[in-house]
């Protein structure tokens, strides 16, 4: 069996920076058993034997939220060979709380002193050396974004682990405190146990999750002994012991750092803040940075030059020219194996579904990239400062715009992400709208359209458009639920903004790649047996074989399309592309290729030309109709994936249906609206 290493460390801490450093492309990401959390995994590339777990970012072993709880029950229950504590040097005083923490554990353990570039440019000195000595466990200084001390840092924490190094106890507390702890460990089992001992000081903290954990019998014990500590604490031994903490890390800090003499020079971090977290200026910089964003993914006239594709649709065009080579060939040797008409047809609808959907990959990629450098570099957390704002007036805290920021991404992990939030209302609402941010899986739907039927117009505003629509919607949505389905304060928002770092390209790739690789495995999976259903579907019906006027498919359009007339659009294509669409939002544009024709082939070369593509999209949809149904697409239910993660986070089908429909009730009278006024304006 190989060797665990586990990775812990604050939020914005580097921590995620190293765990792609040292495992490079050998990532895996799961779930932990029985919750939802992330669980990333990699082998160290420099020996396959040693595995390196990416634990969620944690201030403290003092958990409230899901993702904390995941990270103190591995290091304390699972128990690592070793953990690597990243510390970011900029800010030692708060990261080295966490550090005793987990000293208290007695895992080995090795400190990784991050972001060392930054505290020798600020002139400030930390002694590594003789802060191992004072702590006793390895520090090694490390910059993880340029790979320096890695291997140093490994080393240490391979021979840690091997020599099974554990830090020695500490006697922080105090004569009182520390009889009472030891006191409750005897209780619990033995004093001179890891476990005990632990657990004896959470509970002196009031830990609920440890207290829920006691045996009855031991309970009332445990209790007169938490409340003797309490007693000689001044009623507060919790808050006794993280003063105490304190104090003895500004005690070690005083010894082995030693700080520049910079008065009150502002950082570069406070000059861009004074800019980007401005009150009058910070959401017209986001509008901007997002139009910008857009435009190098589907401007056909980049920078304004005229006829000079965005990078996304110059992408676009050089995976469109060998997929239809690949489909043609493909057909071509299936044709001549002799195989029916009905297998030949087949086969070329499933490559053209699916091409509709790779067609798009490379905007998806685009997207994905700026969206990886901008979390990276730290504007996004800006973002949700600047959003709380706003936020605050609808019931809701700045927190929850950081799960609908990653829904610009993949709705799954966005509302997973939504556990952070310790009010449950907030979870709830946020939940509830944050389907309504436009998922990656959605972009094929506006550029499909976007290039057919506003070809003369700007494109790139157009799919802004969509995605203001959907954060507009949102904050109205939270809104209603806060006035009418819940009553109660907001939350309060404390968070803590990271220093502006220009993101590595390695960084970037993997972030976006990781993104990509769910787009493009849907295409291969999902997309194609859908594509394989709706092409037997589209051909067949009780009597066999037919034209598609008369199949399944066009039965089942004709019998719902009455629904959606009044929205603009009364067509059984469009109907069944609703459908599909819930099983997953790319299913729409592959619907359209088997239905319309080869949307990808012909929706790259219009946008490449300016023109527009698939004249029968235009005899079904106008200019209104077309935005009325990316509109009805973008707020609708989710993809059944999305649905589940409501229904696991929710944990009840009563509130996840509550979800769905208040999500297609918004669907449906944004895009009635739209279709209305939109009718009487043009």
């Amino acid at each position: 069996m190989g060797m665990m290493i586990a990775l812990a460390g604050n939020p914005n801490c580097g921590k995620t920076t190293l765990f792609n450093e040292l495992t490079g492309s050998k990532q895996h990401v799961g779930n932990w058993p029985g919750v939802t959390v992330d669980k990333k995994e990699g082998v160290y590339k420099k020996n396959k034997e040693v595995v390196i777990l990416d634990l969620p970012g944690t201030y403290s072993l003092s958990p409230y939220s899901a993702e904390e709880i995941v990270a103190r029950d591995y290091i304390v229950k699972d128990k690592p060979d070793a953990v690597i504590n990243i510390v970011d040097g900029a800010s030692i005083e708060r990261n080295l709380y966490l550090s005793l923490q987990i000293m208290e554990t007695r895992i080995p353990m090795v400190i990784a002193m991050n972001m060392m570039d930054e505290v020798e440019a600020r002139g400030d000195k930390i002694d590594c050396q003789k802060l191992s000595q004072v702590l006793g466990v390895p520090v090694v200084p490390i910059v993880a974004r340029s790979g320096r001390g890695l291997t140093e840092l490994m080393d240490a924490a391979l021979r840690a682990a091997e020599k099974h190094e554990k830090p020695e106890r500490m006697s922080l507390f105090g004569e009182d405190l520390e009889n009472a702890i030891a006191g409750i460990a005897d209780v619990l089992g033995d004093r001179d146990s890891d476990e005990s001992w632990w657990k004896a000081i959470k509970l002196v903290e009031n830990d609920q999750v440890v207290a829920e954990t006691l045996e009855p019998a031991k309970a009332s014990s445990v209790k007169e002994l938490v409340d003797s500590a309490n007693k000689s604490a001044d009623g507060d031994a919790e808050a006794k012991i993280a003063d105490i903490r304190y104090q003895y890390i500004g005690r070690i800090v005083g010894e082995c750092v030693r700080k520049a003499n910079r008065g009150h020079v502002e950082t570069k971090s406070d000059k861009m803040d004074k800019i980007l977290t401005n009150r009058i200026l910070a959401l017209p910089i986001f509008a901007v940075v997002m139009y910008v964003m857009f435009a190098c993914t589907f401007s056909e006239n980049f920078l304004f030059i005229e006829g000079l594709p965005s990078p996304g649709v110059w992408l676009a065009g050089i995976v469109e020219t060998v997929w239809e080579v690949v489909a043609e060939s493909v057909a071509g040797v299936v044709e001549g194996m002799g195989a029916s008409e009905w297998a030949v047809g087949l086969v070329s609808s499933c490559l053209d579904g699916i091409g509709a959907v790779a067609g798009f990959l490379p905007l998806v990629l685009v997207l994905f990239l700026l969206l990886s450098f901008l979390e990276d570099s730290g504007y996004m957390a800006r973002v949700a400062f600047v959003m709380d704002r706003i936020f605050r007036h609808f019931g809701l805290s700045g927190r929850s715009f950081i799960p609908m920021l990653m829904g610009f991404g993949c709705s799954v992990p966005a509302l997973m992400a939504s556990r952070t939030l310790e009010s449950d209302k907030d979870r709830k609402i946020t939940m509830m709208i944050t389907p309504f941010m436009s998922c990656g899986a959605k972009l094929p739907i506006y550029a499909m359209f976007a290039a057919t039927l506003f070809a003369d117009s700007n494109q790139t505003a157009i799919v802004f458009s969509i995605y203001m629509l959907g954060i507009v919607t949102a904050v109205v949505g939270a809104l209603i639920l806060n006035k009418f389905a819940f009553k109660s304060d907001a939350s309060h928002f404390i968070m803590e903004l990271p220093q502006y770092r220009v993101p590595t390209l390695k960084s970037v790739l993997i972030h976006a790649w990781e993104k990509v690789k769910g787009f493009a495995v849907k295409a291969g999976t999902v997309i194609f047996a859908s594509t394989v259903l709706i092409w037997f579907l589209s051909n067949f019906n009780m009597s066999g074989m037919c034209d598609m006027e008369e199949s399944l498919l066009a039965s089942i359009g004709n019998g719902i399309k009455w629904i959606f007339a009044p929205l603009g659009w009364a067509d059984w294509r469009a109907s069944v592309g609703v459908v599909t669409g819930w099983i997953a939002k790319e299913n729409i544009v592959a619907t359209f290729g088997q239905v319309f024709g080869n949307v990808s082939d012909e929706v790259v070369e219009a946008v490449m030309a300016g023109e527009e593509a698939l004249p029968a999209i235009g005899e079904v949809f106008n200019r209104v109709s077309a935005y009325s149904y990316m509109a009805f697409n973008l707020l609708c239910m989710p993809c059944f994936a999305a649905v589940g993660a409501i229904k696991r986070e929710m944990g009840s089908w009563k509130w996840t249906l509550r979800a769905v429909g208040f999500q297609m009730v918004t669907a449906y009278v944004v895009a009635l609206l739209i279709n209305l006024i939109g009718n009487l304006i043009f």
